[in-house]
């Protein structure tokens, strides 16, 4: 049997993730570290959501995640999303991938909302500087 690799991309905001999927004993690791010492807990509850999803099958495949760019939820999500999406790809397990679709679209489908860039005459995006005519 030869030995298939599958690398699979998740963005959230401005973090992006690339996961590394290929067959092992299960081993997850994030930036090199074992998630089971991931922080905060609702991160590592979030990445942990397509695993659940999945079934028992993600135990034979190692994945390998490497992630910047953004905050500690928006990696958590593009994380997620990474894995999700290489598990899909390495196993075609297309009732896996219609039980994470119906658990939480954004799952396997990236979410295209951005910041709004500054505009002049303000302090951000939207809101203007105070006026007074006294």
């Amino acid at each position: 049997m030869a030995i298939r690799v599958v690398v699979s991309t998740g963005k959230r905001k401005t973090s992006l993730a690339k996961a590394t999927i290929k067959n092992g004993s299960g081993r997850i690791r994030i930036n090199g570290r074992p998630l089971e010492i991931h922080q905060p807990e609702v991160a590592k509850m979030r990445i942990m959501e397509p695993l659940i999803l999945f079934g028992d099958g993600w135990t034979k495949y190692d994945i390998r995640v490497r992630v910047r760019g953004g905050g500690v939820m928006s990696q958590a999500d593009a994380v997620r999303m990474s894995i999700a999406t290489g598990l899909f790809r390495m196993s075609q397990d297309y009732e896996a991938r219609s039980r994470m679709l119906e658990h939480d679209r954004t799952m396997l489908v990236g979410d295209p909302r951005r910041t709004e860039p500054k505009k002049f005459g303000g302090p951000s995006a939207r809101s203007r500087y105070q006026k007074s005519y006294r």
